[in-house]
C-alpha cells in the first residue's frame, strides 16, 4: 500500500457560536472564538490517498488530477469565505475544525476512482493545532 499526500493552503473566517446558549456560556466554552465579529485562521491541508501504483505509470494517482480536485471541490469552495455564512455544506453546523475536516472528507472521497482510496485528512488550523480524520 502507498500513500500519497496533497498540501493545500486556504484563509477563511469563523465563529464558534451555540445560538442555544447565552452569550456567557459562549465565551466561557469558545473563548476568543465567539467573537461577535468573527475571527480567520490560515489552514493547511493535507489530502493522503492510498493504494497501489498503476503498473504502467508507476503513480498512485495523477497528483494533477488530485490538485484540480481538490481546488474544485474544497478550496474554491473555502478560500477567503466565511465558514458560517458562505459556505453551503457548513450550513447548519458548527464550524469547528473537527466538522470542517469530516465535510472535506465527504466533499472529496465520492470524486476518487474506486482504485484510490481517501485515507486522511489532516487540517492545520494553527501550525500548532490539527484534526485528523479517517473517515467513518
Amino acid at each position: 500500500m502507498v500513500y500519497l499526500t496533497r498540501q493545500e493552503h486556504f484563509n477563511a473566517a469563523h465563529k464558534l457560536y451555540n445560538p442555544q446558549w447565552s452569550v456567557e456560556q459562549n465565551e466561557a466554552v469558545f473563548g476568543v472564538c465567539a467573537n461577535a465579529n468573527w475571527h480567520g485562521h490560515n489552514y493547511d491541508l493535507f489530502v493522503t490517498i492510498k493504494g497501489e501504483p498503476h503498473p504502467d505509470t508507476g503513480f498512485l494517482y495523477d497528483v494533477k488530477k488530485l490538485s484540480q480536485l481538490i481546488k474544485s471541490e474544497v478550496i474554491d469552495a473555502l478560500d477567503h469565505k466565511n465558514l458560517n455564512l458562505d459556505v453551503p455544506f457548513m450550513a447548519g453546523k458548527m464550524c469547528s475544525t473537527e466538522n470542517l475536516a469530516m465535510a472535506i472528507w465527504a466533499r472529496l472521497a465520492p470524486h476518487l476512482p474506486a482504485e484510490v482510496q481517501l485515507h486522511c485528512i489532516k487540517l492545520y488550523e494553527t501550525p500548532r493545532i490539527y484534526v485528523e480524520y479517517y473517515g467513518d
